[in-house]
């Protein structure tokens, strides 16, 4: 019997416009009669998920910014932070890409060393709490993840330079064809998804996991019931023992109804 339902969101639950289905809510409604906890699993901040699931914020799990912060009921759960003291060695590195900009996601907010209008807009799809400052160096904030924006687009680009130098004591990964995350090497959503198993005394075979991108593996080879996306690069659709429907046809909701309600 399913107990645990984890999705991505963009490019899963989300359809293209990052709006949720509209049948969402009544399937959350008959999730939650039967007892089974829904985790909203992303690369988003925090704050952006709350704004997203508005409606429904007290009766799902948010593991955020990667699986780097779990969030239930307004109270944190679990976060894994990176070391502020690495900051400005990435940052260093990040000023040889042009096109590229940082982004340092911490509990509070986002921090971005721009305004500029073209990155603002991109960024606040994804994070709803962003501050402009001067120099991130003198943040006040836990951080939980280092982003790269790269709009030379980050495979091929600023992802294989930033891997093959911190591979062996970083996690870098790719959440989208712009988006460059880095955490702890022991941060993914895979990670976020056992701590949840071991909470709420749930097991591999109760859990079921719905992605498309590289930052969704291990989240995926967390569960027996693993779904890749219709529209999932083909790494996620090789890991997954199940294959649903694109975001936009709402495969996530579909593999649902048929497998739990």
């Amino acid at each position: 019997m399913i107990k645990l339902i984890a999705s991505d969101m963009d490019g899963t639950l989300l359809d293209s416009n990052g709006i949720l289905p509209l049948d969402f809510y009544s399937v959350l409604t008959k999730l939650n009669s039967k007892g089974i906890m829904f985790v909203a699993a992303s690369g988003r901040q925090y704050h952006n998920l709350v704004k997203t699931f508005d409606k429904v914020k007290n009766d799902i799990i948010f593991a955020a910014e990667n699986g780097t912060y779990i969030v239930q009921n307004g109270k944190e759960l679990y976060s894994n932070c990176i070391s502020k003291d690495i900051i400005p060695e990435l940052c260093s590195l990040a000023a040889t890409f042009d096109n590229c900009y940082i982004l340092l996601c911490g509990k509070k907010a986002a921090y971005l060393q721009t305004n500029k209008p073209s990155v603002v807009k991109e960024i606040k799809k994804y994070f709803e709490n962003v501050e402009i400052v001067d120099n991130i160096a003198t943040i006040d904030d836990e951080i939980l993840k280092f982003t790269l924006c790269d709009f030379n687009g980050a495979n091929g680009n600023s992802y294989e330079v930033f891997n093959e130098k911190y591979k062996d004591k970083l996690k870098v990964v790719t959440s989208g064809n712009i988006w460059l995350d880095i955490m702890n090497k022991d941060a993914n959503k895979g990670v976020a998804i056992k701590f949840l198993q071991n909470k709420l005394n749930i097991s591999f075979s109760e859990t079921m996991a719905f992605g498309d991108y590289y930052n969704d593996l291990e989240m995926l080879k967390a569960c027996k019931y693993s779904y890749a996306m219709g529209n999932a690069v083909d790494a996620v659709k090789k890991v997954s023992n199940y294959l649903t429907d694109t975001n936009e046809e709402y495969g996530v909701l579909k593999a649902i109804r048929e497998a739990v309600i």
